[in-house]
């Protein structure tokens, strides 16, 4: 089964990482990435841009607003995605518990339809 693991991070934690930190977890982080190619069960994995980058489009009555930055008022905002593999709910929480930002942020594991739903999406 598919999950789509979500990471969230406070920009302003990893702004304030010394270098050895940052290129150590980033070091950790590919190591990580690879580990799961090679096993089978990373699918896909990318980081995102800033937040300061997103705008959030909304359609309501016909009208188009966009809003700038990020949508949610909170402190973590996405970081990067990674689209894995898995046996199960168990083991897809394993894999994203190993992911070395979960440290210092957190990992939201969703699984992942394989088809939009006929009658109710959820």
């Amino acid at each position: 089964m598919k999950y789509l693991c979500l990471a969230y991070e406070e920009e302003s934690t990893l702004s304030d990482l010394s270098e050895d930190e940052w290129r150590a977890l980033r070091a950790e982080t590919l190591a990580y990435v690879e580990a799961l190619r090679s096993s089978g069960h990373l699918l896909e994995a990318r980081p995102l841009q800033s937040a300061t980058q997103a705008s959030m489009v909304r359609v309501r009555d016909g009208a188009i607003t966009v809003t700038d930055g990020p949508f949610a008022e909170t402190k973590e905002q996405i970081g990067g995605y990674f689209l894995i593999e898995a046996d199960g709910f168990d083991e897809a929480l394993r894999i994203a518990a190993g992911w070395p930002s979960a440290r210092i942020g957190s990992i939201e594991v969703r699984p992942v339809l394989e088809e939009l739903g006929a009658e109710k999406r959820y």
